[in-house]
């Protein structure tokens, strides 16, 4: 018969002798981190101090480096296709999407804030919305939804502007599929190919048929598939993120003009019509007919 487990009479662990506690001449946590600025960045404006405005504050922080994160990582997905790496490419979308439900997800700490204690803090934002966020339309020009009007609201962020004022230009991560794609010996239009890519995506009926191969061939090389499916996977988690933000808005401010101006929830509800990828959508139609 097993003897039952003896427990400590005391919660304490003692520190291993290996464990280094000096730090005056070495890398610590805080030191590599650079904590005390990333700590000491919270400034709540409200007065007197409201005691969730920094709830407020921490969560569109913590998404504007989970933004941050996502823009590096589809910025490699779209070199790497350039080159050819399908592969790399995928691990770098795959912990995209790993962030986008991360994200998602965070919309259930903001919703803890009831519209009464919102509402004693709001008018100290003035103008300020998340509708400002570069590193959001940053994400959103990459993945096709450009939109050249989108750039005044940054003139008076310079570096801000730099930044889209390039990635409005560049290709997008879709663009950049499609070259692998015609690469690979797909018959993908020249005029797709050679596209103006500071334009936003349509829809191209033509690509339908081509993907329709791409999903019905038993001889379709894996990760070409593979690609197309996280595709579809970003712009569902987008969507997913769009529609939480929506519903965290409306249970929060009911259906308020937005500080930066905007219709609010109706404004939100437009972005839900917005699509990355049709062609990925529509062939679901075409596919066993």
């Amino acid at each position: 018969m097993e003897k039952p487990t003896v427990h400590s009479a005391h919660s304490v662990r003692d520190i291993e002798e290996t464990v280094r506690t000096d730090f005056r001449h070495a890398m610590s946590y805080g030191g590599y981190l650079d904590l005390d600025h990333l700590l000491s960045s919270q400034h709540p404006l409200s007065e007197p101090e409201h005691h969730d405005e920094l709830l407020f504050i921490i969560q569109h922080q913590t998404s504007e480096l989970w933004l941050k994160l996502v823009l590096h990582e589809l910025l490699e997905a779209r070199r790497l296709f350039d080159a050819d790496n399908l592969g790399k490419a995928l691990k770098c979308i795959a912990r995209v999407k790993a962030i986008q439900r991360t994200m998602t997800e965070q919309w259930s700490v903001l919703g803890t804030l009831t519209p009464r204690e919102y509402a004693q803090f709001r008018g100290f934002l003035g103008s300020s919305s998340g509708f400002q966020s570069y590193q959001y339309r940053g994400v959103e020009f990459l993945l096709g939804n450009k939109n050249r009007g989108m750039l005044r609201v940054f003139e008076s962020e310079p570096e801000a502007h730099a930044l889209l004022s390039k990635l409005l230009e560049e290709p997008t991560l879709y663009d950049a599929f499609l070259a692998v794609l015609s690469r690979a010996g797909y018959d993908i239009p020249a005029d797709i190919l050679e596209r103006d890519t500071s334009e936003p995506w349509t829809f191209r009926k033509d690509l339908v048929p081509i993907f329709q191969k791409i999903y019905e061939s038993d001889d379709t090389q894996w990760g070409l598939y593979e690609a197309c499916e996280d595709l579809v996977d970003i712009e569902d988690n987008f969507q997913a993120w769009r529609f939480r933000h929506l519903r965290t808005v409306q249970r929060t401010i009911g259906f308020k003009v937005g500080t930066g101006g905007s219709s609010g929830v109706d404004f939100l509800k437009r972005a839900l019509d917005l699509t990355f990828f049709p062609e990925l959508y529509a062939v679901r139609t075409e596919i066993g007919n």
